[in-house]
């Protein structure tokens, strides 16, 4: 009875100290959620005070700064996570390939040291990079670079073309060089004194030397393995030298301008009318339609067929609003030579880039522009290596029809082949060919007159620009060796028809046709009786 009358007199005290509690609560609670200013705690506007708008927009204001400054804050953090990654990565590239690449090689002519350094450091990297120490993965049987081998006296080379022989005699100047020094490299080295033996040593000379092996990689250096003979038999010293190629370097950086520049194609010809309807047709469309910065000069020997030929070359020439041509008449016996000298010294114009040509030849527009370019007046004359047809009979005789003229000329094993003993195309500046001294004309009918006056242009300061071309195609035709030839001349007439026909296997297949047919025979019997 005592406990529940002090507990009811303790009960209001109770429900008070309750009260006292919840409020302070709650006064703590919004202390702690009023927005803050910089210096002092800012009160919460009455909802019905007139600052009420003036105060919610400061607040805003203040968080937005506060994000603002927040997202630099983060942009900050970034860029120096960016720099640090940057850093790391070259730190890493920097490990893994120590050797500076040859476009970052500066030769600091200030500063003598480092830049050889640089130099040496490249040049060793060479080494390391070309199959020297160790063979590579290569992915196919055509991806290995094949070596070729010499002697003191021969080099046995695989890739020959057609004018090059498969053990000669090393002719090339530099490629001569190259051996020379490799053997006195190699035995210099031989003769060096190791230091450890006391016996008198043996001398080497070149004539130890038994044979070597080379090969370049394009663009890394040359590996060379030389073999001695030893100090007894059957032993043998081997030293292994290696040519790194050095970085690649700019020589120049300029702008060419060809738009001005007029090409003079000189044709020499005799009869072959339909020939020239065909060549007409194919200058009408490459060099007056497409490049239209040309001029034609048809040097033509003797009167018969003169006049057809006058009127395809008219009548052409007028459809297409051409006037840019010369036809020069000779009543002589034909000459190659003497025609492109004719019509060479005919122009009366300004200097002009001169294209020997003949009837049988094919070019294209993109062509023309090599010419422009590979020659210059005083310094360079162009000798491209023009791709000669096979005749389409052989080539295509499997087929129900041959194709169109712009379909054969494709650059194939198969089509044709790249005429490499061949110099009677070339484009050169006519001021070159007449200080150069023009064609021998003592030289009558075929060949010999393009051989003679690429010597001359070898033997001067000039350089001769040699290169394949895609866009210079010879065609076919039946080929006549005439009895007037001489000897010399007669020969080259009928290597020159051999290698037209068709192509090693293709020549082949035509020696064993009939026993190609005879087992064809036998196993069409032999089916039958199955």
């Amino acid at each position: 009875m005592m406990l529940r009358r002090g507990f009811i007199l303790l009960l209001p005290r109770l429900v008070g100290l309750l009260v006292v509690t919840c409020c302070s609560m709650s006064i703590v609670y919004m202390l702690a959620c009023t927005p803050k200013g910089d210096n002092q705690q800012l009160a919460l506007p009455r909802v019905h005070s007139p600052t009420v708008k003036e105060g919610y927009e400061t607040i805003l204001q203040e968080q937005e700064e506060q994000h603002h400054n927040y997202i630099i804050s983060l942009k900050k953090q970034i860029a120096q996570l960016k720099a640090e990654l940057q850093g790391r990565t070259e730190q890493l590239k920097s490990r893994q390939n120590p050797y500076p690449d040859s476009l970052d090689i500066q030769l600091d002519h200030s500063k003598p040291e480092k830049a050889q350094d640089n130099l040496l450091a490249f040049l060793r990297s060479q080494v390391d990079k070309a199959e020297v120490h160790s063979g590579v993965k290569l992915s196919t049987e055509y991806a290995a670079v094949p070596f070729e081998s010499f002697t003191l006296q021969k080099v046995y080379q695989l890739e020959t073309g057609l004018t090059r022989h498969p053990e000669e005699k090393p002719v090339r100047k530099d490629k001569r060089d190259e051996l020379i020094e490799v053997i006195e490299l190699a035995v210099g080295s031989l003769n060096k004194p190791d230091g450890v033996s006391k016996a008198k040593p043996r001398v080497y000379t070149a004539s130890d030397f038994v044979e070597g092996i080379y090969r370049t990689e394009k663009n890394k250096g040359t590996l060379y393995e030389l073999t001695f003979k030893g100090d007894a038999k059957h032993q043998f010293k081997k030293i292994v030298l290696f040519r790194p190629f050095g970085p690649v370097m700019k020589v120049k950086n300029e702008n060419v301008d060809m738009a001005d520049t007029l090409i003079n194609v000189i044709v020499p010809l005799a009869k072959r009318a339909s020939k020239f309807r065909q060549f007409m047709e194919n200058f009408r469309e490459m060099g007056i339609q497409q490049d239209g910065r040309i001029h034609l000069t048809v040097v033509y020997f003797g009167k018969e067929q003169m006049n057809e030929v006058k009127s395809i070359l008219e009548n052409i020439s007028k459809s297409a609003n051409f006037k840019n041509f010369t036809f020069i008449q000779l009543n002589e016996e034909f000459s190659r030579g003497k025609g492109l000298d004719v019509g060479a010294r005919f122009w009366k114009g300004n200097n002009v880039v001169l294209f020997f040509c003949d009837v049988d030849i094919y070019f294209t527009a993109e062509f023309l522009n090599s010419c422009r370019l590979n020659t210059q007046p005083g310094k360079k004359v162009f000798y491209p290596v023009l791709f000669s047809q096979y005749n389409p009979s052989i080539i295509y005789g499997h087929h129900d029809s041959i194709p169109s003229l712009e379909q054969q000329l494709t650059i194939k094993k198969e089509t044709g082949f790249w005429r490499d003993f061949g110099f009677g195309m070339t484009c050169q500046y006519r001021s070159d060919f007449i200080n150069i001294g023009g064609f021998d004309l003592d030289i009558k009918g075929w060949g010999g007159e393009d051989v003679h006056l690429y010597r001359k242009y070898l033997h001067s300061n000039l350089m001769v620009i040699r290169t394949p071309v895609r866009g210079l195609f010879h065609l076919w035709h039946e080929k006549h060796c005439l009895d007037e030839l001489t000897p010399e001349q007669y020969k080259m007439c009928m290597q020159s028809k051999a290698m037209n026909e068709a192509s090693h296997g293709q020549l082949g297949m035509l020696v064993f046709k009939q026993e190609i047919e005879t087992h064809l025979h036998r196993q069409k019997l032999s089916n039958k009786k199955t």
